[in-house]
């Protein structure tokens, strides 16, 4: 009686399980095009690494020694700077075909897409402006004149006080001595000095943008005053920093000594008790040339200088593993899961694939605790009987005695 209790309690056990798998959403790695990630710079050019297979299962054959790359929104070309041509191409990410190029002087190796996708700045240090480029055709339809050979591109949404929809974003260049800023208009709003002379630049959303030196630190710029507020870390050599859309948590690669910096995002005016805010490292094979964090804060990427790349469990804060891609590595970047496209956000498309799998597993949902009470039940009834049993037995055999 005892072996079929048991018998009974496992299949019961085995039941539920499946059921609850059956119900669980499934579970997507992040990536552009989807579930992909670009890096430049390795052995033939740009290696594309499938996310859920954790290899290389594709190229893109690019000359110039392509430094920089973006991926649009909608998951289907790939921009990409190739200094030493003098060129910007936009390729088709599928087929690695040639839409459009754009021939600029200074060896362009910089690049910034507006947040609207609809405009494409590009620039480099042997230049002193930036264009801003159709994204569709490669054609110039503006030039921002800084005076300064250009380290970096960002850009943000007005954070002023009075700042209205219609209040044009801005782009802020880092330049030789400070930051210098513009709306995207092509008025210029202002510029920041910056001790050390800035190089890269991050903005996430919020009303910090984030800077590395050349003589490496990494500080916080306040975007409305346009100040230095605060110096995050130093004594590194710090290259290309992402962050993750979900914490604000902004990732540093520290190349000098082959670590990850991560950081808590910080405010201008917010009481601080240390020099330096709370961070985690995460120590790394080779020198981290660039970071890429995905859409959904699950998976983060490092290029690393040893032609590897390193795949991350953000919420874990480990190394999954390093996937090979040969050559030099510059830079990385994922896109977003699932692709944006011209008609439906990202975050109406996640809300609706939310709200369908609810509604196609509502069944399930409300069957299984009527069966998990049933399989209760039966259990119960089974061990009630099984005591009835030995109950019984036990008073015949006092009667017999």
């Amino acid at each position: 009686m005892i072996s079929r209790i048991y018998r009974y309690y496992f299949c019961s056990s085995i039941i539920l399980l499946v059921l609850i798998g059956l119900c669980s959403p499934s579970v997507h790695a992040d990536g552009g095009a989807p579930q992909l990630a670009y890096v430049a710079g390795a052995a033939q050019g740009i290696s594309i690494i499938n996310i859920a297979q954790r290899r290389v299962t594709g190229t893109i054959a690019a000359t110039g020694n392509p430094r920089t790359i973006l991926l649009s929104p909608d998951g289907q070309a790939l921009y990409v700077t190739q200094p030493t041509r003098g060129q910007v191409t936009v390729i088709a990410a599928k087929t690695g075909k040639t839409l459009c190029t754009a021939n600029l002087p200074g060896q362009p190796s910089r690049l910034a897409l507006s947040l609207d996708a609809t405009v494409l700045y590009a620039a480099g240090t042997g230049d002193t402006s930036v264009r801003a480029l159709n994204p569709l055709t490669c054609a110039v339809q503006r030039t921002f004149q800084t005076h300064e050979p250009i380290y970096g591109l960002a850009t943000t949404a007005a954070t002023a006080a009075n700042a209205t929809p219609s209040t044009p974003n801005q782009l802020w260049i880092t330049g030789t001595t400070g930051l210098t800023v513009f709306d995207v208009d092509g008025h210029l709003l202002g510029t920041v000095p910056i001790a050390g002379g800035p190089q890269n630049i991050s903005i996430p959303s919020g009303f910090t943008a984030y800077v590395t030196t050349r003589q490496g630190k990494v500080v916080a710029v306040d975007l409305n005053t346009r100040r230095v507020f605060r110096t995050l870390l130093s004594g590194g050599q710090f290259g290309t920093l992402d962050y993750d859309a979900n914490t604000g948590e902004i990732y540093v690669p520290d190349q000098q000594h082959n670590q990850l910096d991560v950081l808590t995002p910080v405010i201008s005016g917010t009481t601080v008790t240390t020099s330096e805010p709370e961070h985690i490292r995460l120590h790394l094979s080779s020198s981290p040339q660039s970071v890429a964090i995905t859409s959904d804060g699950q998976l983060g990427f490092v290029a690393l200088s040893n032609g590897q790349v390193a795949m991350l469990d953000i919420p874990g804060r480990n190394i999954i593993t390093n996937i090979k891609v040969g050559g030099t590595p510059h830079f990385i970047i994922t896109g977003l899961y699932p692709p944006a496209n011209s008609t439906t956000s990202t975050s109406q498309q996640t809300a609706t694939q939310s709200s369908s799998a609810i509604l196609s597993n509502f069944p399930l949902l409300i069957a299984l605790p009527s069966l998990a009470g049933i399989l209760l039940l039966g259990t119960l009834w089974f061990i009630w009987r099984y005591y009835q049993k030995q109950f019984a037995g036990k008073r015949s055999t006092r009667k017999r005695l």
